[in-house]
């Protein structure tokens, strides 16, 4: 039975080809998928250890979270800590690190890094006159104010060198600096693409910190002390809100850090590459039950001359194994290649992965062969099991028992109880709000099988729909339509595969129009202001109040309130207060009261949002004790209440009684309004205002829209991209029963042409029926999507309250455009290949 299942795969090697590949394509997306995440998790992983190959122990501010502590920030670190550091047991040298944000532009005015990371720090010369933590290539370090060290990468990007001028924005105003060095260093920000700027450290300390003032102190041991023991010296001098770290422990919290970073992005492709293999069932499954039903004379002699069911399902078992070994092999081959070219891409698209060796780790490996034997023996148990039910009796007159009334009824049934509980779950999920996820995805993938379980009861209603299209293409017309009901599970089975990946490409685009629809209403809704400043940046960052200063005295502005953030303790709770100007800040943003209104904010009264009221049973008249972020205690007064939304919430209070309390007086955005609205020239005008800063973005409703969208839409793409492997997989599912049903209809192809159908009919009759079976898969593929999209959007609106489904019919014309696309490119080569059949041959063919 092995050599007979051996050479039955080496019999049919064309048969299999298309096999191989939709297993090999979902191997290679799962190797590929480990090979790129370990490969950038283990070069982030080396370069961060190799920035605290200089540091023994760390220390580091330790905010106690009591109730007797200060809400804000935890204290920095004193000189005469770093003092006293450096002269424990076994301490061999000590410095102080000082960090905070310095944005630098290039010589067009643009922001270098985008945004990512623009650290600023300081450099701490030992007694060697060196830090051991940077090395300068070019020029010396910085050793006064106005002079600034950048980093080697930085510098080649913004094309600087020692002696030139640089534009640099630290909380806002812009200061020119003179580059008076370039450095090297081992930053894993710096390796991904950030900035680096380094000042002396009175200068540093002046920008980031207090004078005198450390945010972190590395201490380096003598020779032949432990980071341990140094450690347990430290501990002795430390004050009670300090800790120390070995480097040791940084390291291993650092890679542990960028491998729980890596696992979301690994997680999201993994899931993907397994839609690919789950479309990729479909094919073998297919692939497996046509080549039973083709060999049905030879199955059913096999079992006439002696060979057991178990034998005969043995035997297509083993040809399993070997399809799937051959296409986990080749998938792992061209796994390692897509994680070698996603790495490039990465690095080409600006963020620099640090350099590295392409790690095949052997856990790789196992999974790919597993993936690849597994998912392929499994697919091909169910057709073996039915080669193994042939009756030898069948051997005599070449014909197998089509499937039953009752089996279809059965199928049906099932099919129609798992779709209707996918349904009734996911309107459930949806009405669930928040904790609709679970029972949501659960009845997603119900539904899906139900479907796919009923998909030969649905292909005979919807295909004879295009049946009155169909007959203007006369008899090759009436010919596909016979041809794509007549075996309605293959055709299902076919169209399944289409189906998933229209389902989820349709779905989030649903969901990404729909949210652009509600983030662009959120904006209109909630801003009054024509214009709102902030700083640049992935994460935000503290502003000058210079900025709201300089922009108040723009003749322009009519309206302008600086937002001020600070932590605090409200009634006993964390939360944090918003400082706004009460006279300005009803002409700038937009919302509901339920109690008051903006004309009761000032002093101590504040306004709160809807939620916080109801949670603490508030209202106007409350008073609420608070401890602010410096730890003095207060009473506040509540003056209104209102609906809260995502542009302004919380609890809203006059800049003047907060300010005081704050221990850095900064603002995390200005709003403003301007004579004339948001115009262009307007907006120039602003930027020229603060001297063409990089650092500041100024945005307009629509741009504050966007930039929000902005992360949906990169999303939606990366999405379009991975599903179209499960959109490939699926052409090749087509081709593959195309090409196998031509081989099937070889004799009744051969009959067509002798009765007078040449081959361009021939070619057209094929073209049509792939064409059939592919928009059958698009429509239900739409639909499932659609539905799907209106449910997860139940769920987002509970988030997103101005969120409105909207259903992209553009781009869902686009879909099905796409899914007519891919059955007339998957019927090139089977109809090619049926229309060159030799009449002759054909009727003779057995």
């Amino acid at each position: 039975m092995l050599r007979t299942a051996l050479r039955n795969v080496l019999a049919h090697k064309a048969r299999l080809l298309m096999t191989v590949l939709a297993v090999m394509l979902g191997v290679a997306f799962v190797a590929g998928t480990l090979v790129f995440t370990n490969t950038i998790s283990d070069a982030y992983q080396k370069s961060s250890q190799k920035g605290f190959k200089g540091v023994d122990v760390a220390i580091a501010p330790d905010k106690k979270d009591d109730d007797s502590a200060n809400p804000g920030d935890a204290p920095r670190l004193s000189q005469q800590l770093l003092d006293k550091a450096a002269k424990a047991p076994g301490a061999g040298s000590a410095f102080g690190v000082v960090k905070g944000n310095a944005a630098l532009a290039d010589k067009k005015g643009d922001l270098l890094g985008g945004g990512f990371s623009n650290v600023g720090g300081n450099y701490y010369p030992g007694a060697d006159g060196k830090d051991p933590r940077y090395t300068m290539t070019e020029g010396r370090a910085p050793k006064a104010a106005g002079e600034i060290a950048l980093d080697s990468k930085t510098a080649e990007r913004g094309e600087y060198k020692a002696g030139d001028s640089i534009r640099v924005s630290v909380d806002g105003p812009v200061r020119t600096e003179k580059v008076v060095g370039v450095f090297t260093t081992d930053d894993g920000n710096v390796a991904a693409g950030g900035t680096l700027a380094l000042y002396d450290t009175v200068t540093a300390q002046k920008l980031f910190a207090k004078p005198g003032q450390f945010d972190e102190i590395d201490v380096k041991a003598a020779a032949g002390t432990s980071q341990a023991t140094l450690k347990s010296a430290i501990d002795k001098v430390l004050p009670e809100q300090a800790k120390a770290t070995t480097g040791k422990k940084l390291a291993k919290d650092q890679a542990k850090a960028i491998e729980d970073g890596m696992s979301s992005m690994q997680t999201a492709m993994l899931v993907f590459a397994g839609i690919a293999l789950f479309v990729g069932i479909f094919i073998i499954v297919n692939t497996f039950s046509m080549l039973v039903a083709q060999r049905t004379k030879e199955l059913a002699l096999m079992r006439a001359v002696g060979a057991t069911r178990r034998q005969v399902t043995r035997s297509v078992l083993i040809e399993a194994t070997f399809v799937g070994a051959v296409a986990a092999v080749v998938g792992l081959a061209a796994g390692v290649g897509i994680g070698a070219a996603l790495r490039s891409v990465l690095n080409s698209s600006g963020a620099n992965v640090p350099d590295g060796p392409l790690i095949v780790a052997p856990t790789t490996v196992l999974v790919s062969v597993l993936v690849g034997v597994v998912v392929t023996v499994l697919s091909a148990w169910l057709p073996g099991r039915r080669a193994a039910k042939i009756p030898p009796v069948a051997a005599m007159n070449s014909v197998h028992a089509a499937p039953t009334t009752r089996g279809l009824v059965v199928r049906n049934t099932i099919g129609s109880i798992l779709a209707a509980a996918g349904i009734a779950l996911v309107v459930a999920g949806a009405g669930m709000g928040g904790d609709g996820q679970g029972p949501m995805a659960f009845g997603a993938a119900v539904l899906v099988i139900g479907v796919f379980v009923l998909t030969p009861l649905l292909s005979r209603p919807l295909i004879a729909a295009a049946s009155p299209v169909l007959r203007l293409f006369g008899m090759p017309g009436k010919l596909a339509r016979q041809n794509a009901v007549r075996n309605p599970r293959r055709t299902a089975a076919t169209a399944s595969a289409l189906m998933v990946g229209l389902t989820l490409i349709t779905g989030m685009t649903v969901i990404a129009g729909s949210m652009q629809k509600g983030i662009d209403k959120m904006a209109a809704d909630g801003l009054k202001s024509d214009y709102v400043v902030s700083m640049g940046g992935t994460t935000p960052r503290p502003m000058s109040p210079d900025v709201s200063k300089t922009l108040a005295k723009v003749p322009e502005v009519t309206a302008i309130s600086s937002l001020r953030s600070s932590p605090a303790r409200v009634a006993g709770d964390s939360d944090t207060l918003t400082g706004v100007d009460p006279k300005a800040i009803k002409d700038l943003v937009n919302v509901d009261f339920t109690e008051g209104s903006f004309g009761a904010l000032g002093g101590t009264k504040v306004l709160i949002d809807d939620k916080i009221a109801d949670e603490n049973h508030w209202k106007v008249g409350s008073t609420i004790p608070v401890t602010y972020e410096d730890g003095s205690s207060g009473r506040l007064t509540v003056g209104g209440v209102y609906e809260g939304n995502q542009m302004i919430r919380g609890v809203m209070l006059d800049n003047a009684t907060v300010t005081p309390h704050m221990t850095t007086v900064a603002d995390f955005q200005v709003m403003l309004k301007t004579k004339g609205g948001a115009t262009q020239d307007t907006k120039d005008l602003l930027k020229k205002t603060l001297g063409e800063n990089p650092a500041i973005k100024i945005q307009n409703k629509q741009d504050t829209s966007d930039e929000i969208a902005s992360a949906f839409t990169l999303m939606l793409n990366m999405l379009y991209g991975l599903l179209g492997m499960a959109v490939i997989v699926a052409v090749l599912g087509v081709i593959n029963t195309l090409a196998m049903s031509v081989f099937e209809r070889s004799k009744e192809i051969g009959m067509l042409r002798a009765i007078g159908l040449d081959r361009a009919g021939i070619k057209r009759m094929v073209r049509l029926e792939s064409l059939v079976i592919s928009l059958f898969g698009g429509v239900l593929g739409l639909g499932l999507g659609v539905f799907f999209g209106w449910a997860a959007g139940e769920l987002i609106a509970t988030e997103l309250p101005s969120y409105e489904l909207v259903l992209p019919w553009a781009r869902m014309g686009l879909f099905v455009l796409m899914s007519a696309l891919v059955g007339v490119i998957a019927a090139l080569w089977p109809a090619r290949r049926a229309s060159k059949l030799n009449m002759l041959a054909a009727i003779k063919a057995e």
